[in-house]
């Protein structure tokens, strides 16, 4: 075994491997037997690729190559796509207008040129139409118009789309129920986010196909209602947090009844549509999926006796879940396993991996397995995070010698971290950092309470708890305190750059597409997050003092390390000026700054290349901070002030 600095190994991990036969996979959807799930591939510049596996077990691309399934609905999409009896219905990420893509056939647009964009698709059998979210770029101009509306498969309807339900500011999940008599939908308005306080409405569906004496079921403004679905026999069940966490309920006879309920959770925030995390196996069994201490768990649930039965599995993390004739399909990963679409029988018992979200073989002793560690922060109270040692094979450092620590923090800020196999994370693990990968007061998977401990505090909490998190570790022994970095994108961008400014500890960080001027974010974003920090941060324009306390772009002075920026130029979330008024700020400060721009891509990167870019960019930065030398060869990036 070769000696040398921690942060200096030399890994097989290289940025070519991460992105090499990588995909990211989601939104499955079942049409029969058959299984339908959507592919972003980095090699072919992010584009969103439909993907179907037959009973036989052939799986292949269903979209041509000139189309990409993704909707711009919210900007972060999600529920692109549905199948109906063999035809393919997908918007379009090009134009974003609604194809049709008939079996052997070409898509053909269905809906017009229009500044409309679609997405959560449900199929209306009785009277052979979609029902769908609709968000409408051209009627105002102050921010676009969402509705539910109801589209002819075929096109040729010449009057138009029927609009079925509008008049609020957001909706989700229209769901026709199992004889069409009923539609079952999800609404919320500014400045609730849907994790903070969702509706579930029903109302019947008349003759003409519109909405009447729609009903109230579920909900209000501190109560979020999730993923509201039919039982085969026309039961409507739904997941709501009244009790502190996401649990499930079933609407009976005018009451809501709880099915299991118990401090775990069963939804999730709605960051994009068509999520899932039950489905019905008959009318009375649910296979479902709940998460509890950052961990995610399978389990039956039958709705008449009320066994919950937590299924042995592998999978820590578990999203997407779809029940078809006999089996289940879903997304699952574990730290030993990437992301994968699996298919369960539910007779057998057997799992059947289809699609891997890497390919790439790797000896798994080389992989950091993460530790569930829990330490104290600011007021008394406990976060959570994961914790990664360095993991080599071929390595082992000098004797006496700490690793330095990147400290992570998912993004959202209302999500949560998971322990799913990323190549990513184990591209620093293996060259001999340390990660904390930190789920600080505000992410999911903890209760509501915890949630809403970034409520008003913004910048505050979560920056406490990162600071905690990476104090703890060296207190611990197990980092090296003078070595502590801290890393993030979109929301935990911010929290990056807040802990650089606001904190004295950390001593160098990397900011991806992350938020340096928080004013600037509430006067210039989307719709979706428009009055978003209205409850993390206050609501504005009267707390304006309190957004330019808080923004980092207004307290350079304070920042006293090196720090590299990420940005994507047609980011409509996070606007590229955020990431150049910060860097010319650092810059003429004459600390070490870098900002590396990317062409074409937007609020994430999608691209090969520019994934590979981003990864060995902030490496070959750690590396020129921290003084260690980089063992391969990789594009050095241009540091003012170095």
């Amino acid at each position: 075994m070769k000696v040398a600095p921690y942060g200096s190994w030399k890994s097989p991990i290289t940025s070519e491997l991460v992105v090499a036969k990588a995909v990211r996979l989601g939104e499955i959807m079942l049409d029969g037997e058959d299984i339908y799930w959507v592919e972003s591939r980095p090699s072919e510049s992010g584009r969103y690729v439909v993907v179907r596996r037959t009973p036989d077990g052939t799986i292949a691309d269903v979209n041509p190559a000139s189309f990409s399934a993704r909707t711009r609905v919210h900007e972060y999409g999600g529920g692109s796509f549905t199948v109906v009896d063999g035809s393919l219905f997908f918007t379009h990420d090009g134009d974003q207008r609604l194809y049709r893509q008939d079996p052997g056939g070409d898509p053909s647009p269905i809906t017009p040129e229009a500044a409309f964009r679609y997405a959560d698709f449900d199929f209306d059998r009785a009277r052979r139409r979609l029902v769908c979210v609709r968000e409408d770029h051209a009627t105002s101009e102050r921010e676009a118009v969402n509705a539910i509306v109801a589209v002819d498969p075929d096109g040729s309807s010449a009057a138009g789309e029927q609009i079925l339900v509008s008049g609020n500011d957001f909706y989700s999940n229209p769901r026709v129920s199992p004889d069409g008599t009923c539609l079952a939908w999800l609404t919320w308005n500014h400045p609730n986010m849907p994790w903070d306080g969702t509706e579930l409405w029903v109302g019947e569906l008349a003759a003409d196909g519109s909405v009447q004496n729609a009903e109230l079921v579920a909900g209000g403004v501190d109560e979020s209602v999730f993923q509201p679905e039919w039982s085969p026999d026309g039961v409507l069940h739904f997941v709501s947090d009244r009790t502190g966490w996401w649990n499930l309920y079933r609407w009976r006879d005018g009451q809501a009844e709880a099915l299991a309920p118990m401090e775990a959770e069963f939804g999730l925030p709605q960051w994009v549509f068509g999520m899932s995390t039950y489905g019905f196996a008959s009318p009375s069994l649910i296979i479902c999926a709940y998460t509890r201490g950052g961990s995610w768990f399978v389990a039956t649930l039958d709705t008449e006796s009320g066994t919950l039965t937590t299924v042995p599995t592998p999978w820590t993390d578990v999203d997407g879940i779809r029940v078809g004739p006999g089996f289940v399909a879903f997304v699952a990963g574990s730290p030993l396993h990437p992301q994968s679409v699996l298919r369960h029988d539910l007779t057998s018992n057997d799992t059947v991996p289809l699609r891997r979200s890497s390919s790439v073989e790797l000896d798994r002793h080389g992989f950091s397995i993460p530790g569930v560690i829990e330490f104290p922060t600011e007021g008394g109270q406990t976060a959570h995070g994961f914790f990664y040692a360095p993991k080599n094979v071929d390595y082992t450092a000098p004797e006496g010698e700490l690793p330095p620590l990147v400290v992570l923090s998912h993004g959202g800020p209302t999500s949560q971290t998971s322990t799913v196999l990323s190549l990513q994370l184990q591209y620093w693990t293996s060259r001999g950092f340390a990660v904390l990968d930190v789920n600080y007061g505000g992410s999911t998977g903890y209760g509501r309470a915890y949630r809403e401990r970034l409520n008003d505090r913004w910048g505050i909490v979560d920056v406490d708890d990162c600071v905690n998190g990476a104090r703890y570790l060296a207190s611990e022994g197990l980092v090296d305190g003078n070595r502590l970095a801290i890393r993030g994108w979109s929301a935990s961008g911010y929290t990056t750059l807040a802990a650089l400014t606001f904190r004295n500890v950390f001593k160098a960080g990397a900011s991806h597409y992350g938020i340096s001027d928080l004013e600037a974010m509430a006067r210039e974003t989307h719709k979706f997050e428009s009055r978003y920090l209205d409850r993390l941060v206050a609501p504005y324009p009267e707390g304006r003092e309190v957004y330019l306390e808080r923004s980092p772009i207004y307290a350079v002075d304070r920042l006293s390390c090196p720090l590299i920026l990420f940005q994507g130029l047609e980011d409509k979330v996070v606007p590229p000026n955020q990431a150049q008024m910060m860097y010319d700020a650092v810059n003429e400060k004459g600390l070490p700054v870098a900002l590396v721009m990317f062409e074409g891509e937007q609020h994430g990167f999608r691209r090969a290349e520019n994934i590979r870019r981003a990864l060995d960019g902030e490496l070959y930065f750690l590396a020129r901070v921290f003084g260690f030398e980089v063992p391969e060869a990789v594009e050095p990036v241009e540091i003012a002030n170095l």
